[in-house]
């Protein structure tokens, strides 16, 4: 774990709008504060805001909050120390030597981080033999798909040799066993132990099952490379050799790396260049390893997220070669699912840059439904989308080089809208001339229909899908209606800093001012604190402390009592002198959320004059609380008779009304500003 100076020093140097600006658009809102689309949840409106000066993140809409370091490791699912080496590194922040809370945690830290390495130092090598005389018909392939040097190697393409060991033994020298079974890269015996490793072991590949690759080749020995007995990547490294035959699983195969947006080689897609059945499968991808999962990346986002935030929308393709033609051909936010059904996940990870999609799917039959399946979890996901149906017969790679990337660009300017595309697909499925056809083509638009959030996007789809199907349209929102009651959806709660005054808004506000001076050495002293609430006229401006009068005030008249802050604002009256961050007072989740949601819309300055106008809307407050209570006693069977008791209410009732008859707690003092001031 980083040590608590380092966590500081990097958090004191973190500029938060600059570092969440990487991952969403910032747009300016006030003094202090920057807005923009949250990306952990989905919304067309703007509700995520970032406080400059107070250097945290609140969003209205789904509540979340947080520094900096939360943010990076709730966007990025990654671990607090993983966050704060982010951090640091955007930055140019040395990182300090890592410790670990338990040697299991420093193993799998330690295999992660060669692991990568392990992708690295295998790019280098297919990119070496793609030039070598070996790698001639892979760059007959390649310019035969239309790729020049400068694609080639911006994509770092390179090739497998028809070889299960030079791979093996160029890593042998570097990595111990271990890594090299955990890395995706090689195939063993299937009667091998499984590995020693806290990872999950790669399942047998489609590869493995079409062509037998568990098999060892003919005449292929054990690793036997003398430099891996030397090896210290691991503990375990030098002490053992491999029990058993390891074999490259990529071989005769164009190769290209799959990088995660931060531009990490994570895994690689083979595409064979073998014509015998025994080849195994066109496609060949990593599996599953402790640094790759397949449903949580977009290939080329690396390459791509830049030209996403500033075009605001992103061209979404199915394979890895239709992307790298479209991203060659000119038009660089062009991302792919790398041949995966299109995840929660990874519609996530998009949103991030842009919630536009343009998605181009091959129009046959199976990319028409993965079509459907992605734009419905977009859809979900509240992304603005069209779809772009190139001609039949082509996908992006084949209609660029066959018709130009000007062609390409004015079909681009012609997708359809989302529900445009559904509704075509179901007019041309089920004829609407006859009530049949009309009732199934309402039966397959419903569940689309379903999956959009707003209320009154579906109502004017439903509309719009009525007037093109020939449909009464209040008979279609009936339907719609009736489906869309099965959403599930949440109980919407009036949050606490929806129900908090105003008045209680600028008290917290006060107290809060404390964490950003220099702590008192002293305890406040009743003196102290009636010293500053003494007639305006009577105080120089410059001394004017809103932290020290509000506690001050609370503490000795206990105003926040039974109010919807009265926990936080005991929280920030409690906080030790040595809280450096008023977003670390202990508190529950919910009310971190209300202060930072407070503290984001401090629009006005904190004067004293709309400090004493806080203080005297909840002191009538008070007063109205205790009378309503004094009214209520005097209801209450056998007050009546009891004489004594009634006249103590009586007269408390009319100290309480003559209270809030008094001038000095006009409220409009709160509202105004200027509050009412005593007469000398």
């Amino acid at each position: 774990m980083p040590t608590e100076d380092f966590k500081e020093t990097v958090k004191q140097q973190a500029d938060i709008v600059r570092v969440i600006g990487d991952y969403i658009k910032l747009k300016k809102a006030g003094a202090q504060n920057y807005s923009g689309l949250c990306p952990f949840h989905g919304e067309k409106t703007a509700s995520f805001s970032v406080h400059a000066t107070r250097q945290f993140y609140h969003c209205f809409g789904c509540g979340v909050s947080g520094d900096v370091f939360s943010f990076v490791q709730k966007i990025e699912n990654i671990t607090f120390p993983e966050a704060l080496r982010v951090v640091a590194q955007k930055l140019g922040i040395p990182l300090p030597k890592a410790t670990y809370s338990s040697p299991a945690e420093a193993r799998d830290a330690k295999l992660r981080a060669q692991l990568l390495d392990a992708q690295e130092r295998a790019a280098a090598f297919f990119q070496e033999c793609l030039r070598r005389p070996e790698g001639a018909r892979a760059r007959e392939y390649l310019a035969g798909r239309g790729l020049n040097e400068e694609t080639i190697a911006r994509f770092r393409i390179g090739y497998a040799p028809d070889s299960g060991f030079l791979l093996r033994d160029r890593l042998a020298g570097e990595f111990n066993e271990e890594v090299l079974r955990e890395s995706g890269l090689f195939s063993w015996k299937q009667e091998e132990r499984p590995p020693a490793s806290g990872f999950r072991r790669p399942e047998e590949s489609e590869s493995s099952r079409a062509g037998g690759e568990q098999q060892v080749p003919h005449g292929l020995a054990p690793v036997q490379n003398d430099k891996a007995k030397g090896n210290n990547s691991s503990p375990e490294a030098g002490s053992r050799k491999p029990e058993a035959a390891i074999y490259s699983k990529f071989r005769n195969r164009v190769m290209f790396p799959i990088a995660n947006d931060a531009g990490r080689i994570i895994a690689f897609t083979g595409r064979t260049l073998a014509t015998d059945e025994k080849s195994g499968p066109k496609y060949l991808n990593s599996p599953e390893t402790g640094i790759y999962s397949k449903g949580r990346v977009l290939f080329n986002l690396d390459h791509a997220k830049e030209a996403i935030r500033k075009l605001d929308y992103a061209i979404l393709v199915e394979g890895q070669m239709d992307c790298i033609s479209v991203y060659a051909a000119g038009f660089h936010n062009v991302i792919a699912s790398s041949g995966t059904a299109f995840t929660e996940i990874q519609a996530k990870l998009l949103g991030r840059f842009s919630k536009n999609a343009v998605v181009n799917f091959d129009p046959d039959t199976a990319g028409a439904k993965a079509t459907e399946r992605t734009l419905g979890l977009l859809v979900e996901e509240e992304f603005q989308i069209k779809v772009l149906t190139l001609e039949q017969g082509f996908d992006p790679d084949l209609y660029i080089r066959r018709k130009g990337k000007d062609a390409y660009g004015e079909a681009l300017r012609g997708s359809q809208k989302y529900f445009d595309y559904l509704i075509d697909r179901a007019r041309s499925h089920f004829p609407v001339r006859s009530a049949e056809g009309k009732d199934k083509a309402v039966n397959y638009l419903l569940p689309h229909i379903q999956r959009v959030p707003s209320r009154i996007v579906r109502d004017e789809l439903a509309q719009e899908i009525a007037q093109k199907l020939g449909i009464d349209s209040a008979v279609l929102r009936q339907e719609l209606r009736h489906v869309a009651a099965t959403r599930s959806a949440a109980a919407v709660k009036t949050s606490a800093e929806a129900q908090a005054t105003d008045a209680e808004r600028i008290l917290i506000r006060a107290l809060a001012s404390a964490r950003q001076m220099q702590p008192e050495t002293e305890p406040l002293s009743a003196r102290d604190g009636a010293r500053e609430f003494v007639k305006r006229e009577f105080v120089k401006e410059e001394e004017f402390d809103p932290a020290r009068q509000a506690q001050y005030v609370l503490r000795s008249e206990g105003l926040h009592r039974g109010l919807a802050t009265e926990s936080l604002v005991d929280a920030l009256l409690n906080a030790g002198a040595d809280l450096a961050d008023v977003m670390e007072v202990p508190c529950s989740e919910s009310e971190r959320r209300m202060l930072a949601s407070i503290l984001l819309k401090e629009d006005e300055e904190l004067s004293a004059e709309r400090l004493e106008g806080a203080v005297r809307a909840l002191r009538r407050i008070h007063l109205r609380r205790r009378l309503e209570q004094v009214q209520r006693e005097l209801t209450k069977p056998g007050v009546a008779d009891d004489k004594v008791l009634r006249n103590q209410l009586l007269l408390e009732k009319d100290r309480l009304s003559r209270a809030l008859r008094d001038p000095n707690l006009a409220e409009d003092g709160l509202r105004t500003g200027a509050g009412n001031k005593k007469s000398a």
